[in-house]
């Protein structure tokens, strides 16, 4: 009779354990799929050549990148399907991450049409897609503004999951110049504005003239000095954000500081020789979120 209990005892606590392992690993394959290790948003494994002969790339062991650069060269990565190039327009936006604050500025050029700047000191650049043609992506470039070595250690898609509303804030005209003109959206324009929506400036590239070879946003809280917290990473020392000439569309992402901010002052905008014919307030549309 003991006996019989002893076995009937330690069959429990063995069936217990095995349940315990089982709810163990089943927790580490959904942790594993967290990571996306085996997702198809995880695409550091693509960036495995450079643009100039004179950088080097390395594979690490842990699957991160060691990238020796030169100035304006690039880590390039291929994006081809059966030597064609892959359509993105299923995603939002592609981020770098680095292991240390950058020492240079970077930046991150989509298929030899736009860009996003970074500014130095940052651990992590994001290039927004939206408002951009990425139906047909070749390649992408992580630039640097100097020799450096950066360590990429994770290099991943945004999917573009996510409905949003657009809403006309300012319509109008307005050539930039050389910090010649500008103009003021309303504080009440900002009102129904919440964290996470995003500023759309609609807008072309003045290239008439060849001596220009660059083109900048400024965007600040009206009526002071201090520039919008949501493009920060994209800011040179001016406080400026670059566009590329090709583009068409510029957005910022707007933090709660933004939206407290605007609601008070305003937003002023000017910029070089840039051209703005309209700005949109573009929402998340909470009805579509489950």
């Amino acid at each position: 009779m003991t006996i019989s209990i002893m076995i009937h005892y330690y069959s429990k606590i063995l069936k217990q354990f095995i349940v315990v392992v089982a709810a163990v690993q089943l927790f580490s394959c959904i942790e594993e799929k967290k990571v996306g290790e085996d997702d198809d948003t995880n695409v550091i494994s693509k960036f495995n050549s450079t643009w100039n002969i004179h950088e080097r790339c390395q594979i690490n062991d842990d699957g991160t990148i060691t990238y020796k650069a030169v100035e304006w060269g690039g880590l390039v990565g291929t994006f081809l399907e059966k030597n064609m190039p892959v359509d993105l327009s299923a995603y939002e936006s592609i981020t770098f991450e680095f292991s240390e604050p950058t020492t240079v500025p970077t930046q991150i050029f989509v298929a030899d049409r736009f860009k996003t700047w970074g500014k130095i000191g940052i651990q992590k650049l994001t290039c927004p897609f939206d408002g951009q043609d990425v139906s047909q992506v070749d390649r992408i470039l992580l630039q640097t503004g100097d020799t450096c070595t950066l360590i990429v250690t994770k290099v991943y898609l945004m999917p573009n999951d996510v409905t949003w509303n657009s809403k006309m804030i300012w319509k109008g005209d307005c050539s930039f110049g050389d910090w010649a003109n500008g103009f003021v959206i309303k504080a009440e324009d900002f009102e129904t504005a919440n964290e996470g929506d995003k500023l759309e400036f609609v807008f072309e590239a003045e290239k008439s003239n060849p001596d220009i070879t660059y083109w900048l946003f400024k965007t600040i809280y009206s009526g002071t000095e201090s520039t919008l917290e949501g493009n920060e990473n994209e800011l040179n020392h001016w406080g400026c954000a670059y566009v590329a000439p090709d583009a068409t569309i510029y957005r910022i992402v707007l933090t709660a500081r933004d939206i407290e901010n605007l609601r008070k002052t305003g937003l002023f905008v000017n910029g070089y020789y840039v051209n703005v014919s309209q700005v949109n307030l573009i929402s998340r549309d909470y009805s579509t979120v489950y």
